[in-house]
């Protein structure tokens, strides 16, 4: 059956009745000249900044200490440029939000600032291949699965996620806006792991599995901490000031020391909750209250029911062993 041509007529009526709707109070357009960061700019820098810190994996697998010197120079020219140009557009934008759209902001030189970060990023990329390379010995010891490290910087979600926040973190101690917060949510798209690009996070950190991992803006998490599948670290409450608004920039999420683990749906909340080093979390555990070092905490384990065939009695399931 062939298209009703007749039908194309009332397209334009249709734009109309679309653009409409792009008011100036309109909290989801963005027209203007003043351009946000791109996103696929933003993940093209995020792949480079890997190629760096992983070098020989993935992109380019020729690489040798020959043509090295080469490939890192080129990519760190070009995420010079990228990162400039994606942290000005940033830093605009939120000076246009605060300043309410004064044009006076466009004296000032954004594209500059962004080049002082960008020098800034760049120069800690070493630090970051340090504590990376914490993360894959972390992961290599605690997963008895793994044979080699190369296996976790190719195959690992969890480790991939971590890579990801740690660039991002590294940009929001610098203050950059809006990118950071771009990097980690494609990272949780890619892995279904959400680590807020705030939350502060030590050395040797590993998480095993990781679907579903969720960890907020304001989590204090020390270093040895494993986590796995399902953990949420989270808020137990928003508090709201008189005019019902939320209260921005207080602890919400809880702190975890050194050498914790907790295992995998467990949900632990709350700003002024905290879990003492050497402490072991179990699976499906609910806590919004303190624990102290060296505490372990279960559910009370579930009695089982084994449903026979038909006539036979149910019979109780045999207890099992749990060892963390």
């Amino acid at each position: 059956m062939a298209s009703d041509f007749r039908l194309k007529e009332s397209l334009p009526e249709l734009t109309e009745q679309i653009v409409a709707t792009y008011t100036a109070d309109d909290a989801i357009n963005h027209l203007g000249h003043c351009p946000l960061p791109s996103y696929e700019a933003v993940v093209r820098i995020l792949l480079d900044l890997k190629d760096i810190l992983y070098p020989g994996y993935r992109r380019n697998t020729n690489l040798h200490a020959g043509n090295i010197r080469y490939h890192v120079g080129g990519l760190i020219d070009s995420l010079h440029d990228q990162l400039t140009v994606q942290i000005g557009r940033a830093l605009r934008h939120e000076k246009r939000v605060k300043e309410q759209h004064n044009d006076c902001i466009e004296e000032i030189d954004f594209e500059a600032k962004g080049q002082a970060m960008t020098i800034e990023l760049l120069k800690r990329i070493t630090k970051l291949r340090a504590t990376l390379a914490t993360d894959v010995e972390a992961a290599f010891a605690g997963d008895p699965a793994c044979q080699t490290t190369d296996e976790i910087v190719f195959c690992y979600p969890g480790f991939e996620a971590i890579t990801v926040y740690r660039i991002a973190h590294e940009l929001t101690q610098l203050e950059v806006p809006f990118i950071p917060r771009m990097m980690t949510e494609w990272a949780h798209q890619q892995t279904g792991i959400d680590i807020h690009p705030g939350a502060t996070i030590g050395d040797y950190f590993f998480i095993d599995h990781g679907t579903g991992v969720v960890i907020g803006e304001t989590c204090e998490i020390g270093e040895h901490v494993k986590l796995y599948q399902g953990v949420t670290l989270g808020a137990v409450s928003f508090p709201t000031d008189g005019d019902g608004q939320l209260i921005r920039g207080q602890k919400r999420h809880p702190t975890i020391e050194d050498n914790v683990v907790v295992y995998a749906n467990a949900t632990i909340l709350g700003g002024r909750t905290v879990i003492g080093h050497d402490s072991v979390i179990g699976s499906s555990v609910w806590l919004t209250r303190s624990v102290s070092p060296g505490t372990t905490v279960l559910v009370e384990t579930p009695q089982l029911r084994v449903r026979g065939s038909e006539g036979a009695k149910d019979a109780l399931a045999p207890e099992l062993n749990y060892q963390i």
